[in-house]
């Protein structure tokens, strides 16, 4: 075989070798691993998340002053951003009627049929109790429900897998999650709770 013919194979090869790793790193990256989408960083210290949803406090009875939690924002931000913010949750379900209240965030028909997990930070300040409750909700409004715990004073992330939230048959129109203070839950029935940093994402 002439020299130049040998000369020719070797770079095809290379060159088809090179092709074959590059096509192979797009399809890793277009297969999602790794991916994370912010759903709200609370960085502007207001409305709305960083997908164009609103969010709040909510109370199970607002005439029951017996009961509450109240949203504020704060600059403790769970990763170390000196402009960020995170939000604060002031509650109480010490109270002689049932009790139970919280936080609401819409997410404006999510698909997030690409990712597998939830993620979230919180810590708490003071007195506070080291569980809660995380509702999601489909495109039905149809809530599933995870029981959070280990709660502590020092920021920690959280993954929930989707799995988790069994009532869930359909990611892709999600509209709201939800943190749940409740008297059985809830100990101690008052106290403070800090959240930062809710993304989805493919694990």
């Amino acid at each position: 075989m002439k020299k130049w013919m040998v000369v020719l194979l070797v770079l095809s090869l290379c060159v088809f070798g090179t092709s074959f790793a590059f096509a192979q790193n797009e399809t890793a990256s277009a297969g999602g691993v790794g991916t994370e989408l912010v759903i709200a960083d609370f960085d502007t210290g207001d409305k709305p998340n960083n997908i164009g949803g609103d969010f709040g406090a909510w109370d199970k009875d607002p005439n029951d002053t017996t009961q509450g939690c109240k949203m504020s924002f704060e600059e403790n931000d769970a990763l170390g951003d000196s402009l960020g913010y995170a939000v604060r949750f002031d509650y109480d379900v010490d109270s002689s009627n049932p009790a139970y209240n919280g936080f609401w965030m819409k997410l404006n028909g999510l698909d997030a049929s690409a990712y597998n997990t939830i993620n979230l930070y919180f810590k708490g300040e003071g007195e506070f109790t080291k569980r809660v409750k995380i509702e999601v909700k489909d495109s039905t409004n149809k809530p599933s429900s995870y029981i959070l715990s280990g709660i502590t004073d020092q920021w920690q992330k959280f993954s929930i897998p989707f799995e988790k939230f069994s009532q869930i048959q359909d990611w892709k129109g999600l509209s709201e999650v939800v943190v749940v203070f409740d008297d059985i839950n809830t100990n101690p029935k008052t106290g403070s709770i800090l959240l930062d940093q809710v993304t989805v994402s493919a694990e």
